[in-house]
């Protein structure tokens, strides 16, 4: 087995010389935040180099000083690595246990001056170790503490779109990792996504970045009545940035098979509009469709996907309060899918609830359907089909500054101006678990 082979020549080959090597360094990790005091350690340098020239006719010498870098780095002890790599240290050394380089390991204890030093010395930026696969952008992106070494690699020149044995990039793997709760990858994914990242890319499985946030936003539908709230919010920070480079949330997933679909991000939060309310809104308030993007009207519309939850949620043993409350959030989701999208499918000409059960139809839900049919009669202000207009071209978001920039009074910049905040009912800026409904 390689991990019991790795293990014993550390143990049995070179590992007095490490030891040796690491007494003279000493265990204590550096402190990046003053790296000028790093760079003059001169005694622990000059001790480290009397050591190496005397230690320098061992069969093992490079075995034992590439395994000292790599446990150096660590650290984050930068002088000492320097000296290290002038006696010949493999910059690339694999540890025979973990298969990780320094790099790999600088990055996962978050030292980005070593991983600058390391990179500057011929580190190879993207190299995969042969276990998991995974680069050391992909190792940074997967916690947020580890940000500062993310920038470092990326800044020097790290491929963001890199893709390792399954086709999971670095934006993939930050996703993955979150969870809302304890992991909370916002500044990572942010910074990917500014650098290039691609918001399309797939894995072999079917995998891209919306399915991985629709399986958060389905973990918050599962958790908690305070785990859905956190873990919603950050579905919705996350859900803004994918969309301001350029994701469609309306678009059914292709499965891996190529031949079956998975239901939308927006599919996903109408579905159960009463419980992931803040994040429909958010959706439909940057002009997502309110149908598949991908299929049409003939897979789903924004009109079925409502009735038919209100249709569930009335038949329940609900109170007066809050037969009111699910109704008029229903209302504001449509009023604001016909103000913002540009994509608006007309109210269905055949009743959206089965003739067949209208006698099981509660009555609220007949008057609503019947409001609904009424405003469709009455078309919206040319204003209002303008400002979704104008709004759809300057897209992809944020679209602030896009607005700002215009050559039109501020009064009309104002009423083109995205809409941050809805002001509803109190409770409606909740996410709710489906423990709710029992």
């Amino acid at each position: 087995m390689p991990f019991l082979h790795g293990f014993r020549r550390i143990v049995y080959e070179y590992q007095p010389l490490v030891d040796a090597v690491m007494c003279v360094i000493g265990p204590k990790e550096e402190e990046e935040s003053n790296p000028t005091r790093l760079e003059s350690d001169e005694n622990v340098c000059k001790s480290l180099m009397e050591l190496l020239e005397k230690e320098s006719q061992s069969l093992v010498f490079t075995e034992g000083i590439s395994y000292s870098l790599f446990k150096v780095a660590e650290l984050g002890r930068v002088s000492p690595a320097k000296v290290l790599l002038r006696y010949g240290a493999d910059v690339n050394f694999e540890d025979p246990v973990s298969y990780y380089t320094p790099l790999h390991i600088a990055v996962l204890r978050n030292k980005p001056h070593m991983v600058q030093m390391l990179v500057g010395h011929g580190a190879k930026i993207d190299k995969r170790d042969r276990v998991h696969e995974s680069s050391p952008l992909d190792l940074a992106s997967e916690e947020a503490d580890r940000l500062s070494c993310l920038c470092m690699l990326l800044d020097l020149g790290a491929d963001v779109n890199a893709k390792d044995k399954n086709g999971k990039t670095a934006l993939l793997h930050a996703l993955a990792c979150s969870d809302g709760l304890t992991v909370n990858n916002t500044e990572n994914i942010q910074l990917l996504l500014e650098r290039g990242a691609d918001v399309h890319a797939t894995t072999h499985d079917g995998e891209n970045p919306l399915s991985s946030l629709i399986f958060l936003v389905k973990e918050a539908l599962d958790s908690s009545v305070e785990d859905a709230t956190v873990v919603g919010h950050f579905c919705i920070r996350v859900a803004n940035l994918l969309l301001d480079h350029g994701a469609d949330p309306s678009c059914c997933l292709n499965t891996n098979d190529g031949e079956e679909w998975e239901p939308s991000l927006t599919y996903t939060s109408l579905e159960h509009f009463d419980l992931l309310f803040p994040l429909a809104v958010v959706l439909l308030q940057r002009g997502s469709s309110f149908f598949c993007s991908c299929h049409s009207m003939s897979c789903w519309t924004g009109y079925n996907l409502i009735f038919t939850r209100l249709k569930e949620a009335l038949h329940e043993s609900l109170n007066a309060v809050n037969v009111a409350d699910l109704l008029a959030k229903a209302e504001v989701l449509i009023e604001i899918a016909q103000l913002c999208s540009p994509h608006f499918p007309p109210f269905p000409t055949h009743s959206v609830l089965s003739m067949q059960e209208k006698e099981s139809i509660p009555e609220p839900l007949l008057e609503l359907q019947k409001r609904l049919g009424e405003q469709e009669a009455r078309p919206l202000p040319l204003r209002s089909l303008c400002r979704v207009h104008i709004r759809h071209c300057l897209q992809p978001w944020p679209l602030d500054k896009k607005i700002k920039a215009l050559p039109l009074p501020d009064r009309l910049k104002d009423y083109l101006m995205p809409d941050h905040s809805l002001t509803c009912r109190p409770g409606w800026d909740s996410f709710k678990p489906l423990s709710t409904l029992h």
